[in-house]
């Protein structure tokens, strides 16, 4: 058993370091402010754009897992670089840094996404993205570092908050039978990523010497529409057939007008216009993960929209909750 620091308590970060104690680790979660310490995680406040002060936090870990992800688009180019450049620095202590990346860097795709595919992103957040991993390997190959880093398509998960989920946002609509409007083609096929499979893939990285180095793509099931996402969850929900409607790309430009985040989101527009599919079976093949059934993953993420409508619709005591 090895010690592990997790930068980030997002959904990601915080299933990562559950994992992790569940596997006898020695578990740290940094965050910018802090939490509270159990016996499997300990918790501590850092700034992870402070260089010296992350490196500190950080010490000697065995392995460094890289699952900041700051939340507006709109600060990508400002909020990225300084917490980048930092955790390269404190990495160099570690015995492996694990990063959770995303599929932004490749751009538009002519076909489905492998690991291997190039890093051709054209928009200002895939750049960066991809400029992200090219100094880690710049790093890397200057002894720096020893790397590899983890990408994943759009979560999906009982425990993804709405905001941060094209799909879980939808459930209290889907609840009420309203109708859903999503951003883009509703029937664009389209690639989900199971929140426990990408920490199952994280913690993997972090223990299997043989996938240093390079990117693996998270084990995702087969692609499935927004259509048919939001038709599956409203069936496992009990809730009326689902309907489905985009919301027309010039009402989302107009928007974008007075909203950066909105803005920033019409420049990755090719994610939900047209086909947006990512094949991990390599990482199956090699590392033999292997993605959640769909049914799992459906009949999980309805039960966390069906808990919290009957959270929501049940009687008040008047009291506060204990």
């Amino acid at each position: 058993m090895g010690r592990h620091v997790v930068l980030g308590k997002g959904p990601v970060g915080t299933a990562t370091a559950q994992l992790l104690a569940e596997r006898g680790h020695e578990v740290v979660v940094l965050s910018r402010s802090g939490g509270v310490s159990t016996d499997a995680v300990a918790h501590r406040a850092v700034d992870a754009a402070d260089a010296g002060a992350l490196t500190t936090a950080v010490g000697a870990a065995d392995v460094l897992y890289n699952a900041i992800n700051p939340p507006r688009y709109d600060r990508w180019t400002r909020d990225w670089p300084p917490i980048a450049a930092a955790v390269l620095s404190a990495a160099e202590r570690t015995g492996l840094l694990v990063v959770m990346g995303s599929l932004y860097g490749y751009g538009r795709p002519d076909g489905p996404i492998t690991a291997g595919s190039p890093l051709a992103a054209t928009d200002v957040k895939g750049r960066l993205k991809a400029r992200m991993w090219s100094d880690a390997l710049a790093a890397r190959a200057a002894g720096r570092v020893r790397v590899t880093e983890a990408r994943a398509s759009d979560f999906v998960g009982p425990t993804v908050p709405a905001p941060q989920s094209h799909v879980v946002r939808q459930l209290a609509t889907l609840r009420a039978g309203r109708r859903a409007w999503v951003i883009g083609d509703p029937d664009a096929r389209h690639s989900w990523t199971y929140l426990p499979d990408v920490a199952a893939t994280l913690v993997a990285l972090g223990a299997d010497p043989q996938a240093e180095g390079r990117a693996w793509l998270v084990p995702s099931g087969a692609p499935r529409s927004q259509r048919e996402v939001l038709t599956d969850l409203a069936a496992a929900m009990g809730s009326r057939p689902a309907r489905v409607s985009g919301i027309p790309w010039p009402v989302l430009r107009a928007l974008g007008v007075v909203d950066s985040q909105m803005r920033e989101l019409v420049a990755i527009r090719h994610q939900w216009d047209a086909d947006f599919v990512m094949d991990g079976s390599e990482t199956t093949a090699v590392l033999g993960l292997r993605a959640t059934p769909w049914e799992d993953v459906v009949r999980a993420t309805a039960q966390a929209g069906t808990t919290a409508g009957n959270r929501a619709s049940a009687p008040s005591t008047g009291r506060p909750a204990a």
